[in-house]
């Protein structure tokens, strides 16, 4: 084999190494997104139960019976999520740049 043949194999080798690097980083940074943007979803639902829990359903044309109360805690759930998938109240930066600080951490420990 030629240096040439044997430099361009090693920059095809290094190519391929820094594209599924980036791909990985990537693929992390998503899932640090989901996580952040589900934390949120549970912080905002937590929030939201105690002022439901203050509500009087019972005089309401549909309000009341054990059918609401069942579902209630769902229907709150679901609440949040779309708070939080609708742009929140910034919880879910915070937490996704808080993840990403400490899988940087942990990598740069990984290293070492």
């Amino acid at each position: 084999m030629s240096v040439g043949s044997i430099t361009s194999s090693l920059a095809a080798a290094i190519q391929q190494s820094a594209t599924a690097q980036s791909d990985r980083d990537s693929a992390l940074a998503e899932q640090a997104r989901k996580a952040a943007k589900d934390f949120e979803g549970v912080a905002i639902t937590e929030f939201l139960q105690p002022m439901f829990d203050t509500v009087d359903t019972a005089n309401g044309p549909f309000g009341g019976g054990a059918a609401e109360t069942q579902f209630r805690s769902l229907q709150i759930q679901e609440m949040g999520k779309q708070i939080a998938n609708n742009g929140g109240i910034g919880l879910a930066d915070s937490v996704y740049r808080q993840i990403l600080a400490m899988q940087e951490q942990a990598q740069e420990q990984a290293r070492s």
